[in-house]
């Protein structure tokens, strides 16, 4: 594998950004039906997808892991992004989190990247756990993070909203 590329799943690879993909996270983040469950349910800004991005690099620098960019294996189309952050800052737990294409919805990619990640994660030792959340009206996200066999948790308050939340351990998983 080269060196940039993080993972394979069946039909994706997930992959270190570059400096030049920048227009392809602006792209993905530019419409409601993307951006419409996450912080702010608007299309993001330039600042937003600037500074979003640059947090990428200093993610993967400090925790060795970020949310990566997503392509289609037998293609090389962007499908989105996905990977791990630390929610809360660099002593926060890692989030696992995902954003496709509105163009590559329904095509069990959610549930294929969900799935490779949290493998890669356990495998990887980065630590014992991990969470996700979403907002209370994404139902697709929550059918994903439950079939991976994550278990409910006490729900996060995020922008005033009682979120969903989900955790997922190494021992779970490998049960």
């Amino acid at each position: 594998m080269s060196d940039d590329i993080i993972l394979k799943t069946p039909r994706l690879v997930l992959s270190m950004w570059r400096r030049q993909d920048m227009h392809l996270l602006r792209d993905l983040h530019s419409t409601i039906e993307t951006t419409r469950y996450l912080s702010g349910a608007a299309p993001w800004s330039d600042e937003k997808v600037e500074e979003r991005f640059m947090s990428f690099f200093a993610e993967q620098a400090r925790d060795r892991t970020t949310k990566y960019k997503v392509t289609s294996l037998d293609d090389g189309r962007f499908i989105g992004r996905a990977g791990f952050s630390r929610y809360g800052g660099e002593r926060g737990e890692f989030e696992l989190g995902y954003s496709l294409r509105h163009a590559e919805w329904g095509k069990g990619y959610a549930t294929e990247l969900a799935n490779g990640l949290a493998d890669w994660f356990f495998e990887k030792r980065y630590a014992p756990q991990f969470i996700a959340f979403t907002h209370p009206d994404n139902l697709a996200s929550q059918r994903v993070l439950t079939k991976i066999g994550m278990r409910s948790r006490t729900p996060m308050i995020i922008d005033k909203m009682s979120c969903p939340t989900f955790e997922l351990t190494a021992e779970m998983r490998r049960a």
